[in-house]
């Protein structure tokens, strides 16, 4: 069996939703034990949340199956008295602690960085939000779509006669996640040398600022607001042929590429009248018309196979489905499953990094909430007694 990088990690998992889970997967899938810690009975919210109202198996959150394998679960009421005695018990051994409750709730209940690093002095807490720990916003919601808003990215994506069009992904929390992740591993490096643990916070806004470097440097620094063009081009600093276009089945992306070469492929010189950089931006609109019109009498592959002959930067417009069966998507194993007791065989996105000596790997479907309960209190020194008075009280939950 391979070695795991993280293997040696506990990961105390008190998150929930989308930015925290997939920090802590990350960290699950290189190794790492991780113990997610809800409530009883719902669980984590997301359990609750689905799209189109479909639910795997019947009554399974795909939302929740996406970012919560090869965890434990340890259903625990937080508010009940008896609920330090249980997270003190498991800080003792804790690597790491994940949480983006609002900002000030743990520390209220008695679980926030100051309190767990006197049990722990090594422990690294990382903390996510939406806005960070204070400021004028610190009472706002911290979601997605809101930060895309806020942050410039839904006002610099789509058409320029059209509305702001958010990401259609949880973008935002994605990154936050990535962030989660690159704070934690540095400190656990800072530990080996220092001996101690640190308060790591990650919030949304900072992050997706920080991933919008070029866009915010080039905004800020020539005091100007990128212009969306009408025409939907991939990014509002771009200039054309850059874009998105028809074909008489799909559609095709075409990148950085030189123009001329473009428009000896699609065999209409009088657009060789735009090729100077004045005109390339300023009529951006108007030649993605033009060469639209050009390529919408080409089928995909045929266009496709004929950019790519002269080393035009381009690809094909896939749907999540296509994408799945794609043939370098197939090649790179990209895609995986898990087999869940309810939901059945899931198919799931694989690890994305690469380690040739000690893999990322799927070894636990998302659990059920409080399926390990049982197992996790013995592990860390409860008797049976014990147990079964927290699982009467309702501190702590088992599921059937």
């Amino acid at each position: 069996m391979n070695s795991k990088a993280l293997e040696d990690v506990t990961v105390l998992d008190l998150s929930h939703l989308l930015q925290g889970p997939f920090a802590t997967q990350l960290l699950a899938d290189l190794g790492a034990t991780v113990i997610k810690v809800e409530r009883p009975g719902q669980g984590d919210l997301f359990r609750t949340l689905t799209f189109n109202n479909r639910w795997l198996g019947g009554t399974e959150s795909p939302n929740f199956l996406a970012w919560n394998r090869n965890k434990r679960s340890l259903a625990l009421d937080l508010k009940a008295t008896q609920a330090r005695e249980v997270i003190y018990k498991l800080v003792e051994k804790a690597d790491i602690v994940v949480e983006n409750f609002r900002p000030g709730v743990l520390d209220r209940l008695g679980f926030g960085y100051e309190d767990l690093k006197r049990i722990n002095p090594r422990i690294i807490y990382c903390s996510g939000s939406g806005y960070g720990d204070s400021g004028p916003y610190l009472k706002r919601p911290g979601q997605d779509m809101l930060i895309q808003g806020l942050t410039g990215l839904a006002a610099a994506t789509g058409r320029g006669d059209g509305p702001p069009v958010p990401v259609g992904a949880g973008f935002s929390d994605q990154v936050g996640a990535m962030n989660i992740v690159y704070g934690a591993l540095a400190a656990l490096y800072w530990r080996e040398r220092s001996g101690v643990g640190q308060h790591i916070k990650v919030n949304l806004l900072a992050g997706m600022l920080a991933h919008q470097g070029q866009e915010m440097l080039m905004a800020m620094n020539f005091e100007t607001d990128f212009e969306r063009p009408n025409s939907g081009i991939g990014h509002p600093g771009m200039d054309a042929p850059f874009g998105v276009y028809p074909t008489k089945d799909g559609w095709v992306t075409v990148a950085m590429s030189p123009y001329s070469r473009l428009v000896g492929v699609l065999g209409d010189d009088s657009l060789l009248r735009y090729d100077n950089p004045k005109d390339l931006f300023e009529k951006r609109d108007e030649i993605w018309a033009r060469l639209a019109e050009c390529t919408a009498t080409w089928n995909t592959e045929e266009l496709m196979n004929a950019l790519l002959a002269v080393d035009i930067w381009c690809g094909e417009v896939k749907t999540h489905l296509q994408a799945e069966q794609d043939p370098q998507v197939q090649h790179l194993g990209a895609i995986s499953y898990y087999d869940h007791p309810i939901a059945g065989r899931v198919k799931v996105v694989a690890p994305a990094v690469s380690f040739s000596a000690t893999p990322a790997e799927i070894t636990r479907p998302a659990p059920l909430v409080g399926q390990h309960s049982r197992e996790i209190l013995a592990e860390y020194g409860f008797s049976e007694d014990t147990i079964n008075a927290l699982i009467d009280s309702g501190t702590v939950a088992q599921s059937s």
